[in-house]
């Protein structure tokens, strides 16, 4: 009964020393060698960076921004693509025929789109979040996809058997099997759209945690550098473990249905 949570203490206690490790090699580093902390600056002046962003509530207004901008683009691109990857895998025809599109817009890179997301929706929230969106959208639309298209024909075949219609298919049968597929994605797609985000921010906006970094980059200020993105990278952790906790609940209530299906 106490393994489990010995080894994830262990796990916890491993971790925290890979950080402190990390952290003390990177101060004894800067502080030995003018160099390096010029370009790398050190892990006790970012922590002054990131105490007086708080103390002065400056950080608050920026985040706000880019967090705002990274769950409407997780939102919107990874609803429209469990919608439109669901349908795709059970309509071979429309599959077929959007195919080479969906494909050819996916090989376009996304950065030459966001000068044109600034013409369209102007500077503000909008034009960042149309980024992020087309981001999310391929990584989860694919493994929508891909796990619907991977559920077992007798598993189905099964089901049918017992009189079940195309709805109740995919409500009982597609969704729960594909569920595994679409939080693999989800995890991935959580951080890229803060790469989204950060991204329109870069080319042209006035507020964000991007912004921020952009000018403390313009004046080379690393320590303000590297605190931006510690901060991104910290909120990127939060919401993978929100997504984690969500994902143990789903999975946990689909499993019973799936088992259930295969006993009929």
């Amino acid at each position: 009964m106490t393994a489990a949570p010995n080894r994830r203490g262990r796990i916890w206690l491993a971790r925290l020393l890979i950080l402190l490790a990390i952290l003390g090699l990177w101060q004894f580093a800067s502080e030995r060698s003018t160099m390096t902390h010029f370009f790398f600056g050190s892990p006790l002046e970012v922590g002054q960076v990131i105490v007086k962003w708080s103390a002065t509530g400056m950080i608050y207004r920026h985040l706000a921004i880019t967090l705002t901008e990274t769950l409407l683009s997780f939102a919107i691109g990874t609803a429209l693509a469990l919608v439109i990857g669901l349908w795709l895998a059970l309509d071979r025809f429309w599959s077929g025929v959007l195919d080479p599109f969906i494909k050819g817009v996916n090989t376009m890179p996304r950065l030459i789109l966001a000068p044109i997301f600034s013409v369209w929706f102007g500077l503000g929230i909008w034009s960042k979040v149309a980024l992020g969106v087309t981001i999310v959208f391929f990584i989860v639309f694919f493994n929508v996809y891909q796990g619907v298209r991977e559920v077992s024909p007798i598993l189905l075949a099964n089901v049918r058997m017992l009189g079940a219609n195309r709805a109740q298919l995919v409500r009982r049968v597609y969704i729960p099997s594909a569920m595994s597929w679409v939080f693999s994605s989800l995890h991935l797609s959580v951080g890229m759209a803060f790469v989204g985000a950060v991204i329109g921010e870069y080319l042209g906006s006035a507020a964000g945690v991007g912004y921020l970094i952009l000018q403390a980059e313009s004046t080379f200020e690393i320590n303000a550098v590297i605190a931006g993105i510690a901060i991104l990278t910290a909120c990127a952790l939060a919401l993978d473990a929100v997504v984690t906790l969500v994902e143990g609940a789903l999975i946990g209530r689909s499993r019973p249905r799936a088992a259930e299906a295969r006993a009929g």
